[in-house]
């Protein structure tokens, strides 16, 4: 098995260190706290089940938590950081839609917070304007309950592309 040099380097952090690493994957504090506690991790494999199992942990104030550092989708995330680096990138096909499609998206995510009281989070990356939009409109109309499942499959979604990226830093 090949080590992968950013995994040894997670690994090897302190825990508070390790915690705040992980946080730029999610920015919920207990579930950067969970994944920091199980290290070490043998491989990608070993992260992501500790990954999933501390946000199958999370209560609902710890996905608004981690929901809190979202921006919403169409409007670009400020700072220079990993994590705003990560959802601009994440972001820049629905950044590229047509001047409509984006008015749409920000009348779209006014109504969803006004409905749920959040952000509209999905794993934007690979997906048009459009698809966002279609699947922004969809989610409209989901019960509560029904909605924070979806909202907990996306943000698991993005938590994975996100370790992915952390522990395969050069």
């Amino acid at each position: 098995m090949t080590a992968i040099p950013g995994l040894t380097w997670l690994n090897g952090l302190a825990p508070e260190d390790a915690e705040r690493e992980l946080r730029t994957c999610c920015a919920s504090r207990a579930w950067a706290g969970k994944v920091a506690a199980g290290r070490p991790f043998t491989d990608l494999s070993a992260a992501a089940y500790a990954a999933d199992t501390a946000l199958d942990d999370l209560g609902w104030a710890d996905v608004e938590e981690a929901l809190a550092a979202h921006p919403r989708i169409g409007d670009r995330a400020s700072g220079t950081d990993r994590e705003a680096a990560w959802s601009r990138g994440e972001q820049s096909a629905a950044s590229q839609a047509a001047s409509q499609t984006l008015r749409d998206v920000a009348e779209g995510n006014r109504a969803y917070e006004e409905r749920f009281g959040h952000v509209f989070l999905i794993c934007a990356t690979g997906l048009a304007a459009d698809e966002i939009l279609a699947n922004l409109r969809s989610r409209l109309g989901n019960d509560p309950a029904t909605e924070r499942g979806v909202v907990h499959a996306e943000l698991r979604k993005i938590t994975h592309l996100r370790l992915r990226k952390l522990v395969t830093i050069p």
